[in-house]
């Protein structure tokens, strides 16, 4: 007999994720970026665990993406030295980043100004390590980074060469890709995300440095770029569980949606065609990036056991431990007799938001209800 119980006994709220499922999604884009030739460097950031990292990588450790030292170190515990830490660097991080380097992690680093070119140059000295940093390249506008025509790009690899910390290449993320929805907008996205990151490349060499590296990466491109000339890797994160937004812009269905949140029915207002839960925000975060799309899924999309999608019913309304499930606006589908006691459970809109908010994944595969493991995540900074 299972050590573990059967969903319907799973003390909830409780993150179940769905075995059969995630492997259907990491077999899709490894395959597809070794059919075009370019190097998948996975973001962890949305699985944080070891036990979803070797599912990626049967075979033993290989690159990854990090976006937080505590991931960083947590993998290269685990074998996983070599690491791209994807957020921009400051001097504490720098030096925390050293010390990893020092123990071994060919970790390198983010950043795009010449003032973070001389942090990272003394948190080397230091440390008695040789840094290296790529440089982040504006593609459209998201967040940070330096366009590619920009002197700046340069003068930051100047700085870089010059305080002794060697150029990895250059790395940018299409981060206005989730807020698109068609096939040929997002292959738009996938082509200037690429355009961008090699004419920087090519900038550089130009200028006599070296750009081993050219680095992009967003779930949306990664599934729709129709080349990837001169590029080196791809990174992607949210590809191996997908979610409502992921949903929303295209890129996958709601069978391929390998993480859900188990809850229990808690009461209800049938006046009011109201049926609550004990899954609030706190289970499934308070992200409610479906709210621009064409269809808001509310805070979550509503199955069953078997994670079988009850038609239009969402969690309407979420408050810290509550979640009220209703039918969504302008549907006639009328409301599940759910009574109390009864389990469902609920698909979110941004799997990295709801995976930060639970400790510990249960681990189904497919329909069938008994869960076979429990796999712990990786929190902190």
């Amino acid at each position: 007999m299972s050590r573990f119980p059967r969903l319907e006994t799973l003390p909830t709220p409780a993150l179940v994720l769905d075995t059969d499922r995630l492997d259907r999604n990491l077999h899709r884009l490894s395959a597809r970026m070794a059919e075009i030739g370019v190097t998948l460097r996975p973001h962890m950031k949305t699985a944080k665990s070891i036990d979803v990292a070797r599912r990626a990588f049967p075979d033993g450790p290989g690159a990854i993406t990090v976006s937080t030292l505590a991931e960083a170190e947590y993998f290269a515990g685990y074998g996983f030295h070599d690491l791209t830490y994807a957020v921009g660097i400051a001097p504490h991080t720098a030096e925390r980043a050293m010390r990893l380097r020092k123990d071994g992690a060919d970790i390198k680093i983010l950043l795009d100004t010449v003032e973070q070119a001389l942090i990272v140059g003394e948190a080397g000295r230091a440390a008695g390590v040789t840094p290296s940093a790529f440089i982040e390249i504006d593609c459209d506008g998201h967040r940070g980074g330096l366009l590619a025509p920009d002197p700046k790009l340069l003068e930051v690899a100047a700085a870089l060469q010059a305080d002794g910390v060697a150029i990895a290449g250059v790395l940018t993320h299409a981060g206005e890709s989730y807020a698109l929805d068609t096939p040929e907008a997002l292959e738009a996205a996938a082509e200037n995300e690429r355009a961008v990151a090699v004419d920087a490349a090519e900038r550089l060499r130009a200028a006599g440095f070296a750009c081993p590296i050219v680095s992009v990466g967003s779930t949306p491109t990664a599934h729709f770029a129709k080349s990837l000339d001169g590029v080196t890797e791809m990174r992607a994160g949210v590809y191996m569980f997908f979610d409502l937004v992921m949903h929303g812009v295209g890129v996958c269905s709601t069978d391929d949606l390998a993480l859900s949140v188990l809850s229990t029915v808690i009461g209800g207002k049938p006046e009011k065609g109201w049926i609550m839960i004990d899954a609030g925000w706190m289970a499934l975060s308070r992200d409610r990036g479906t709210a621009a799309q064409r269809v808001d899924q509310g805070y979550g999309l509503v199955c069953d056991l078997d994670g079988r999608v009850y038609r239009d019913l969402v969690v309407a309304f979420a408050s810290q431990e509550h979640g009220t499930l209703a039918i969504r606006s302008g549907s006639s589908e009328p409301l599940p007799d759910l009574p109390v006691g009864a389990k469902v459970r609920i698909l979110p809109n941004h799997a990295c938001a709801t995976g930060s908010q639970h400790e510990r994944y249960h681990v189904v595969s497919g329909c069938e209800g008994t869960v076979t493991a429990e796999w712990p995540r990786i929190r902190g900074w």
